[in-house]
């Protein structure tokens, strides 16, 4: 079924701008320890919720902020005083910086503990852990929080106004359309089938509903509680998914390309949360912090905007170099799959094996909160690194506009039991 693709291979120009943690390359330097490192000493996520009948749908961003932060003190012990910053990535809820500096005060952080907000479109949550990486980096803090948070229930996404002027650059015309004509001109452009995208759907479903029922997300999620009641499973999940199913639906977007993305082969909109506490290594050995993981580098691209779901194809390979690993270096790859024909084409033009990507579903199946994902993603890939006792992670999302972004981690949290068995 995935075999090498035979689809049109276009030459799409794109615009590149990378970071990286080191001057050092390769995988040894990588996996060095060092007391400079960024390393991460927890990473959680709430449990997500469906657009309009979920179980956030009636909690604003702030509110949802202020409960996982509370859940994460009372989890960690850690004293809010020694946060240096914090940063938080969302997309579109009204006065995001209002909101999140209020959530922060309302959970405890005292007065004194700054915070920013970042706004990236679907990358927002890796710039909030870029922008804290680098503050440490730095020397300008030594202990941070990125948090990233979306509630596209109560703010879904405005519809983008620009000058007419500015319009009549066709450039400029594409930037601003909506994500599933996007997709739909990926799946026109480089020929992938409707049936490609149900197969590469139908993957993301059956390994999430597993997940979900074995318990895997358990261990990603903390539970937290509103309103007087405890949140801690997805609500996004759709088991029992078949291809029959899938194929049978019916075009979402009946008037644009070939019309072939549905709502079981596209990204769930939904609500939820993630966050990572990040420190130096010095800083967490200093504080007898557990090290689950290290951040090592990240990269941002500029890509064609008519076709931005192909941006991963463009940051995926800069990363890697800009770190010197090759793609067979890298043990599981979150990939954010906003839309089953830009997800399938980043896969097989990447020439990654499927089994290595997504291991336990992506947002075809679990839900795409835009500020949320580029957190979850680290969260999830950390995780299932621990499982698996595996050692490097990468990160990657298009994003609106034309853009993407990747990102790249190494696992430092002791296996379970299990796996050293």
């Amino acid at each position: 079924m995935f075999a090498s693709t035979t689809v049109l291979r276009a030459k799409i120009p794109y615009m590149m701008r990378n970071v990286s943690t080191h001057s050092g390359k390769g995988i040894s330097t990588v996996l060095q320890k060092n007391p400079d490192d960024v390393v991460i000493t927890f990473a959680k996520r709430t449990a997500m919720g469906k657009n309009r009948k979920g179980q956030f749908k009636d909690i604003p961003v702030d509110e949802m902020m202020q409960a996982l932060l509370k859940a994460t003190f009372d989890k960690t012990k850690l004293d809010p005083a020694k946060l240096d910053d914090i940063c938080v990535g969302t997309c579109h809820p009204p006065s995001p910086m209002y909101s999140s500096r209020a959530a922060a005060l309302a959970s405890g952080i005292p007065h004194d503990v700054p915070i920013s907000t970042v706004n990236r479109l679907c990358s927002s949550g890796l710039m909030a852990i870029r922008n804290i990486a680098h503050a440490i980096q730095s020397g300008e803090i030594s202990m941070g929080m990125a948090i990233g948070v979306e509630n596209m229930t109560l703010n879904p996404r405005p519809t983008p106004v620009i000058a007419e002027s500015v319009d009549k650059i066709p450039r400029a015309h594409d930037c601003i359309q909506p994500m599933g004509w996007t997709s739909e001109m990926v799946a026109q452009t480089y020929k992938v089938s409707r049936q490609k995208q149900d197969e590469y759907a139908f993957i993301s479903h059956t390994r999430a509903t597993k997940a979900m029922t074995t318990g895997i997300f358990s261990e990603e999620i903390i539970p937290v509680e509103i309103r007087g009641t405890v949140i801690s499973v997805d609500d996004t999940i759709r088991p029992g998914v078949t291809m029959e199913m899938l194929s049978g639906l019916k075009p979402v977007f009946q008037d644009w390309g070939d019309a072939a993305t549905t709502a079981g082969n596209a990204s769930g909109i939904g609500d939820g949360a993630a966050l990572c506490i990040l420190m130096t290594r010095e800083r967490a050995e200093k504080e007898n912090m557990e090290i689950i993981g290290k951040w090592v580098g990240s990269a941002v691209v500029g890509v064609e905007p008519r076709y931005m779901g192909i941006g991963p194809i463009a940051a995926i390979p800069k990363v890697l170099t800009q770190v010197g690993l090759t793609k067979d270096d890298i043990d599981i790859y979150e990939i954010n799959e906003a839309f089953a024909s830009q997800f399938a084409y980043c896969v097989e033009e990447l020439g990654i094996s499927i089994d290595k990507i997504n291991p336990n579903g992506g947002a075809i199946a679990v839900t795409h909160p835009l500020g949320m994902t580029g957190v979850r993603q680290v969260v999830t890939g950390l995780a299932e690194l621990r499982r698996r006792d595996k050692r490097l992670l990468c990160t990657s999302m298009c994003v609106g506009s034309g853009m993407g972004a990747a990102g790249i981690f190494v696992n430092e949290a002791q296996p379970p039991y299990e796996a050293k068995l």
